[in-house]
């Protein structure tokens, strides 16, 4: 006797379950029962599980009755012509969406020629397995699994043209690469997804072969020329506001040139970019520190009624100024008001990207890796054809990864740059391997895609013909302009007197167990007291009690505050953090007691 869940709750028993359901999904398909209900029985557990609730994942299926689908040619002349809808075929039980209970129960075929009596429904096409961005890789059936995820998700993080009106939209920090091109090598999804009107990359000329070790590791060497004729330039964006805020008593920011009497007033070369209004004008070269938008504020503490009179006098700076490290060139600015009617100025900072060592690139497979060197043309090596790939591509990225549509890629882009044409790459339907290698060969190449170069500096023939082919390639948004970092000396938090966290902050570069190590076996083991010093302090300690005593500058004197002035007061050096966990201890009403030794 099988038991019956509805939405996870019992809801009784039944002798055949099998049949009952059957029986309801043949309802389900009649229309009698709602299409969003899903039935699944467990066999070892003996229950059925009938799911109606949200936010399941449900995917539709072709379903299949002995062998043969239930959607014909005719429903797809139908379909043609318009005069039936998918909600029509999903109403005649055609097709059905199958969560991942219900799934268990189905053999799903991928292909019309592989039903079997078993079969229980068949895909409407295999690409939908995957999800909209993992169907633009092309040839991914060739590829592991894990890299056809990571071509997927390295897709999401490339530059391209986000949005067609972008030049007038404030967005937080995106991207806009300047010439992007449609691929040659594409899959049906290109045509469906409109891929034209927003392409991500480009087509470029691509070799597999080792340059000098600077393409060790997953690096990319890239020639100069490419980068002067556009290759992967971009533009960064991002958006700096300043709102007139309305505070108690009837205090308001305001957004001007401030008075030099204004408390933390900069200088006057900060704020030689702003015009009358205390904002800068369009196309102004900045630098860090540079005033973008002049603001002032009212004093930060009120104790009392009576300073509200002295409030006009006694105004702070607030201005929005270029953070550490970042240079642009101002693009737009926008004045308007925002819900609570008050003055919102934003304005908005470009930022020209020219690829550099250390930006990220990536195919479509996954393949990612950063320019390692930037050669000059003359130094590339060459085809007997005269082609000089635009980058070289390390041969050591594809044992391990086993992305062999990386290279069958290389081989199909090479074909269709050659006849003028798109390679279809379709995911389980594409263009088949032998039939470019044929072409390949009729166009005087050979079929392996491989080509004889030459040393760009010595001219000699190369020893080993080179694989060399057409390729799309992404620039990603991780560049090195946003992440270099460093730091001497700079601010730090009010509570641990250690270094603030982040490049934002000019903060402190964080020095772990693991980096302590590698100094330590470099033999450079005293330079930690140098790198764990960051929060060094002196403290008075009592030699009786052990607790950390008040040292007051103003009679010249230490004492305790347990033993009085009568005892011996020494000062250690130690980390203000460990100054700050005693505190805490004697919060929770912990006595830690500091035991010294003799000083020699």
């Amino acid at each position: 006797m099988a038991e019956i869940y509805v939405s996870g709750k019992f809801t009784g028993t039944i002798d055949n379950p099998v049949e009952f359901v059957q029986k309801l999904r043949e309802e389900r398909r009649k229309g009698l029962v709602p299409e969003n209900i899903n039935v699944a029985y467990d066999e070892d557990a003996d229950e059925v599980h009938v799911e109606a609730s949200r936010g399941r994942l449900r995917r539709p299926l072709i379903v299949v009755r002995s062998q043969k689908p239930m959607l014909t040619e005719e429903h797809v002349k139908q379909l043609e012509k318009r005069e039936i809808t998918w909600s029509d075929l999903v109403r005649q039980g055609v097709i059905e969406y199958l969560d991942a209970a219900e799934e268990d129960n189905a053999l799903i075929a991928f292909f019309e020629h592989e039903l079997t009596p078993r079969h229980t429904h068949l895909e409407i096409t295999p690409l939908a397995i995957f999800g909209l961005i993992t169907s633009l890789v092309p040839y991914a059936n060739f590829n592991s699994a894990q890299k056809v995820n990571t071509g997927s998700k390295n897709q999401k993080q490339a530059m391209g043209l986000y949005s067609a009106n972008y030049h007038i939209r404030m967005d937080m920090d995106v991207n806009v690469l300047h010439y992007p091109q449609t691929p040659v090598v594409r899959s049906v999804i290109h045509e469906i997804s409109s891929y034209d009107k927003h392409p991500a990359g480009q087509n470029l000329v691509v070799a597999v072969l080792s340059y000098k070790g600077y393409n060790m590791e997953d690096a990319i060497i890239i020639n100069k020329a490419s980068i002067e004729a556009g290759l992967g330039r971009g533009t960064y964006y991002r958006p700096m506001v300043a709102e007139e805020l309305r505070y108690s008593g009837g205090l308001v920011d305001e957004i001007s040139i401030p008075n030099k009497d204004v408390k933390g007033y900069k200088s006057e070369k900060d704020y030689r970019y702003l015009e009358d209004d205390g904002i800068i004008y369009p196309e102004a070269k900045v630098r860090e520190a540079d005033v973008i938008i002049g603001k002032t504020s009212p004093p930060r503490f009120l104790s009392g009624m009576d300073q509200y009179r002295l409030a006009s006098d006694t105004r702070r700076e607030s201005s929005v100024t270029m953070k550490h490290g970042e240079e642009g060139i101002v693009d737009l600015i926008l004045i308007t008001e925002n819900a609570e009617g008050n003055k919102l100025v934003q304005v908005k900072i470009r930022d020209e990207r020219i690829p550099e060592v250390g930006d990220k690139f990536t195919s479509r497979h996954g393949q990612k890796g950063v320019i390692g060197l930037v050669v000059p043309y003359t130094d590339m090596p060459f085809t007997a054809s005269g082609i000089v790939p635009d980058i070289i591509f390390s041969p050591h990225g594809i044992p391990s990864r086993m992305t062999m549509a990386h290279l069958i890629e290389l081989l199909g882009g090479k074909v269709g740059a050659l006849s003028g044409r798109y390679v279809d790459g379709t995911l389980f339907d594409s263009e088949p391997e032998e039939a470019l290698r044929k072409e390949l060969l009729s166009m005087g190449f050979r079929d392996n895609g491989v080509e004889t170069m030459y040393n760009g500096e010595t001219g000699e023939r190369l020893p080993i013909r080179i694989f060399i082919g057409d390729m799309y390639y992404l620039r990603l948004k991780h560049m090195v302009a946003n992440k270099l970092h460093s730091r001497a000396r700079g601010p730090i938090q009010l509570l641990t007197r250690q270094p603030t966290e982040g490049r934002a902050k000019e903060g402190g570069l964080r020095l772990g167990e693991m980096e302590k190590d590698t100094f330590i076996a470099h033999g450079a083991s005293l330079l930690l007291k140098e790198r764990f010093d960051s929060d060094r302090t002196i403290v008075p300690v009592c030699e009786s009690c052990g607790l950390i005593a008040i040292h007051d500058d103003y009679k010249k004197k230490d004492y305790c505050t347990v033993c009085g002035d009568s005892v011996e007061i020494n000062y250690i050096e130690i980390s203000y953090a460990f100054k700050l966990i005693l505190d805490e201890f004697k919060s929770m009403c912990i006595y830690p007691k500091i035991q010294m030794k003799g000083k020699y």
